[in-house]
């Protein structure tokens, strides 16, 4: 990044000075090369040389649960000029015996569809919101906007827009406490008739409407359809968003705020005490997260990825820690541990079918993804042999569906046989170090082999970058607790 003066880039200058005499700005080129000043310039003064970094912050709804954390984020987000763009989550657990808001609202939907009344449990959303207010010591009445939004849910405005109303009423409050604009993002973000996720119309939006602001709060989670209703991503979804406005500003950082200090080797509640990961890659990223590494949404890479915008995850707990740097790529790799992280998920089925002289029928394959296809079932893996052919689902995309699935299979392809197998777990060993380093899977297989573990599948993508062991769900915890022990010393 370069840095610019008045004294060597004149022309900026007199932009400036003719922009600032005229908020009212008419020509779109002219707007265009203003707002790349707004973003990345400021303190322009003759002879000074002037820079500055955007970055946009997602807090998740820990950090947001209460005034006290309400305090805490304000705190990180004054301590740095380059935190202009802050995305928020609807209040989450106090302890745990707290209910989320988000899981709160849902609730109250579920009783309007049964025809129950909500007044009393609405009561409970509207105390969490005006205690956070109450507490901080705002000048801020809420009261009309949760009435609004108890009115709005009990006209069939939808489960979405229900959930929604978490991460709205909270931005509401957040942008109050900040002294921040607040940018609706019903107003940016946009969803196609289908409901998925129009990325261009989107990113265009948002770019035009963020340039008419220095500093502005975005509430996360949801976006609108063409007809005008209310759309959410999937749960957690709020991290997509803040992907979204970090390449529409084109931030040079996107820092997840979350209630832990970046991502972990493996899981902590399977592992002890399990190392942190200081950087990893978002191909790294999302290989470990499709396993069930959940510390950050795993659509959430996508919008970032294609501009190259690192990802950082932080602690609002503890801001001083340096967390996870998520970035596109990277040369280095720990020499010690070779890998970057494990993680796993239960859950998955086995669908074996075999068939002799299986590898010379022309079309076998496609015949039997088009009954997956058939019974909208998506397949994890694939491994086959000469005449044999094992297709990896999920338990749970089977249910209803078994019987017609080994029917139409056996039609199909008419096969020798055709079997089903539960109760198999995956885990993923993953390091972008494992291209380089020699035996790392003979050490993933003897770890296994130590611990007296059946290995039951073995997967490797071509990037090399991963290893994927199938074994049985009851062998789960101590397949994992075998392979960490065998890299982590």
């Amino acid at each position: 990044m370069c840095f610019i003066t008045h004294k060597n880039v004149p022309c900026v200058s007199f932009l400036y000075e003719k922009i600032s005499k005229s908020k009212n700005v008419v020509d779109k080129r002219l707007n265009f090369i203003y707002n790349i000043i707004v973003k990345k310039f400021v303190n322009l003064q003759k002879g000074r040389t002037f820079i500055m970094k955007v970055k946009v912050v997602k807090f998740g709804g820990s950090s947001l649960a209460d005034a006290e954390h309400f305090r805490q984020v304000a705190s990180i987000v004054k301590a740095d000029p380059a935190r202009r763009y802050v995305v928020p989550s609807a209040p989450g657990k106090r302890n745990k015996e707290d209910t989320k808001v988000t899981d709160m609202l849902y609730t109250c939907y579920d009783m309007i569809k049964n025809g129950e009344n909500i007044d009393e449990y609405f009561e409970k959303i509207c105390d969490r919101y005006n205690g956070i207010i109450a507490e901080l010591g705002l000048d801020f009445n809420i009261s009309g906007e949760l009435e609004y939004v108890k009115n709005a849910m009990c006209h069939a405005s939808g489960r979405d827009y229900a959930a929604s109303r978490g991460e709205y009423l909270n931005g509401l409050i957040l942008s109050k406490y900040l002294k921040y604009d607040f940018i609706d993002a019903e107003n940016v973000i946009y969803f196609r008739d289908n409901g998925t996720f129009d990325e261009e119309k989107t990113n265009e939006a948002m770019r035009e409407e963020l340039m008419q602001h220095k500093n502005a709060v975005i509430p996360g989670f949801y976006g609108v359809m063409p007809n005008g209703t209310i759309k959410t991503f999937s749960r957690g979804g709020s991290d997509i968003t803040g992907s979204i406005v970090a390449r529409a500003v084109e931030a040079d950082l996107y820092e997840n705020w979350t209630d832990v200090s970046g991502f972990l080797m493996a899981d902590p509640r399977i592992i002890d005490d399990p190392c942190p990961i200081s950087t990893i890659t978002y191909h790294e990223l999302r290989e470990l997260s499709y396993m069930g590494a959940t510390v950050l949404h795993e659509d959430a890479i996508f919008p970032v990825r294609y501009a190259k915008i690192p990802i950082n995850i932080k602690n609002t707990n503890a801001p001083e820690d340096a967390g996870t740097m998520i970035v596109a790529e990277t040369q280095g790799y720990d020499t010690e541990k070779v890998i970057t992280g494990i993680a796993g998920k239960k859950g998955f089925s086995v669908i074996t079918i075999e068939k002799d002289m299986m590898n010379s029928e022309i079309g076998f394959g496609r015949k039997v993804l088009e009954v997956l296809e058939d019974n909208a079932i998506s397949f994890e893996h694939l491994p086959s042999g000469i005449d044999n052919m094992s297709i990896v689902v999920a338990t749970d995309a089977l249910a209803g569906r078994r019987d017609k699935v080994l029917s139409s299979m056996n039609r199909s392809v008419r096969a020798d046989r055709v079997t089903i197998e539960d109760h198999l777990a995956l885990i993923a060993v993953v390091g972008r170090g494992m291209v380089k380093a020699k035996g790392t899977a003979a050490r993933v297989f003897d770890a296994l082999a130590s611990a007296d573990i059946n290995i039951r599948m073995i997967d490797q993508g071509s990037s090399e970058i991963s290893i994927i062991v199938g074994i049985e769900e009851k062998d789960f915890n101590a397949a994992l607790d075998a392979i960490y022990k065998e890299f982590v010393k």
